[in-house]
């Protein structure tokens, strides 16, 4: 089922009336809503599949490879899972998220899932650009409560995988109580590592409505000078975006076979 008017038209009720904070870091903003993830796929052509009386949303692709999950009753500390199907020669693979990954964040992992991949780009550019300390093991935020690591393959570990995890500032060398953890297999495609750890460590605050739920005590939140609406109109774009790249690559899909060179000679009037 397409996204519909009702639906953006419910997202714009319930934001035109928040008042919106800008909430930094971003590790810690708290999930924020999740239709910036269902409504950016919804868009991209992707089907609802799952009981529409149930808590649990599912929603397929349009080729079926992919398919996410979310399921705020889970009785795992992951709320969103996404699967892809192993197709040809490409490899299936599985990513999770945490309860409290903001949703703002996921939005740019799924959004890219729906783009044609561009070039394979290094994952720790952003990352180390955005003033993240580098270690031995991977990167962590200036506050040290969010860690980035690709665990290579070991006699322990028989994959290599993209794990993050914010944390509870801990005591010495203990970590505080898990906040949220995000997995991605060794087969999650590198452009969508790079858009989710890009979104993640991007410096610009994410916005937040008044009493709405963050991540920790700790997050920083100041009046934001963007109006009510600029945060609707900030989805609506998005959206729209999003529905044109999708009939555009349809559009491709369904592009005849190229004219064979021997065809050229056809007569100008043949052509359409």
């Amino acid at each position: 089922m397409p996204l519909s008017e009702r639906q953006l038209a419910a997202f714009a009720d319930k934001h035109a009336v928040q008042i919106p904070y800008d909430t930094s870091p971003r590790h810690l903003a708290g999930p924020g809503d999740a239709r910036h993830v269902t409504h950016g796929l919804a868009a991209a052509g992707w089907n609802a599949v799952s009981d529409p009386l149930s808590a649990e949303i599912i929603l397929a692709s349009p080729d079926l490879r992919h398919r996410l999950q979310f399921d705020p009753q889970s009785r795992t500390s992951a709320w969103w899972r996404l699967r892809a199907e192993p197709v040809g020669t490409e490899p299936g693979w599985y990513a999770e998220f945490g309860e409290l990954v903001p949703a703002e964040v996921l939005a740019a992992f799924t959004d890219a899932l729906t783009a044609p991949p561009p070039q394979q780009p290094d994952p720790w550019q952003q990352v180390t650009s955005a003033g993240w300390h580098h270690e031995p093991d991977g990167a962590r935020s200036p506050d040290s409560m969010c860690h980035i690591e690709l665990r290579p393959l070991s006699e322990f570990h028989d994959r290599s995988s993209w794990h993050i995890e914010t944390r509870e500032p801990g005591h010495g060398e203990f970590s505080g109580p898990r906040i949220w953890h995000a997995y991605l297999d060794e087969h999650t495609p590198a452009h969508l590592v790079s858009a989710f750890l890009t979104a993640l460590t991007d410096r610009s605050p994410l916005q937040r409505g008044m009493f709405e739920r963050t991540g920790h005590y700790s997050a920083v939140q100041e009046p934001s000078p963007l109006h009510p609406q600029l945060v609707v109109d900030a989805h609506a774009t998005r959206i729209k975006h999003l529905r044109a790249q999708a009939r555009s690559a349809r559009r491709q899909q369904t592009k005849p076979a190229t004219i064979p060179a021997h065809a050229s000679t056809a007569q100008p009037a043949a052509r359409r």
